[in-house]
């Protein structure tokens, strides 16, 4: 039996594939022709899953993930690829996300900091706050000595139309507590991610 969420779901989807639809019409193509029939149901489909991070919460995925340990240097997780969305044109951006957090009292398993990356970028996005809202979960979550998130992407939105600057990346960055405040401590974590860049690791 289908439960409400999976209902609401499925009428999302209906309502999606519909405007898809108007949309060809609009652009004046043939929604009936060969090529197109199944286009509107499969663009629905894309769009929930790159949209997915709405229905995740952050939170959970690192509460449930969070353990005591005596450890106090940094942890870095480099080369995090991301795909995003665009929240002004719907056009795809994507890129390598670099996190490092200096623990407290508390560790998250490592895998939980790609899949947070992942809640975010699921969104509707703009890339300045996609990587605010890693390093404050992060902050939030952990309670660390501080946390650094550099994004660095390329927008499509930029790529294909606009300006059309194929070779354009841009970078964002997001640094908190000793990251912001220590100069050496930001520098190690830039160095080790440059170091990566030019090592192609």
């Amino acid at each position: 039996m289908m439960d409400d969420d999976e209902a609401l779901v499925g009428e999302t989807s209906v309502e999606l594939q519909s405007l898809v639809e108007q949309i060809l019409n609009l652009l004046g193509e043939d929604p009936s022709r060969e090529g197109l029939l199944k286009t509107p149901e499969r663009v629905a489909k894309s769009l929930r899953f790159l949209t997915k991070g709405y229905e995740q919460n952050a939170d959970e995925i690192l509460n449930g993930a969070l353990f005591t340990v005596k450890y106090d240097e940094m942890v870095v997780v480099r080369d995090i690829d991301f795909f995003s969305l665009c929240e002004h044109h719907l056009l795809p951006f994507y890129g390598k996300c670099h996190v490092a957090y200096i623990p407290n009292e508390h560790v998250v398993g490592l895998s939980k900091i790609p899949r947070l990356v992942e809640v975010f970028s699921r969104r509707l996005q703009v890339q300045e706050r996609l990587t605010v809202q890693i390093a404050e979960t992060l902050q939030e979550c952990l309670k660390p000595q501080g946390v650094a998130v550099v994004t660095e992407a390329r927008h499509l939105c930029m790529m294909m139309r606009g300006v059309e600057t194929p070779n354009a990346v841009a970078m964002t960055s997001s640094m908190l507590g000793v990251f912001l405040n220590q100069q050496k401590t930001r520098e190690e974590f830039l160095n080790l991610i440059r170091r990566g860049s030019r090592e192609g690791v």
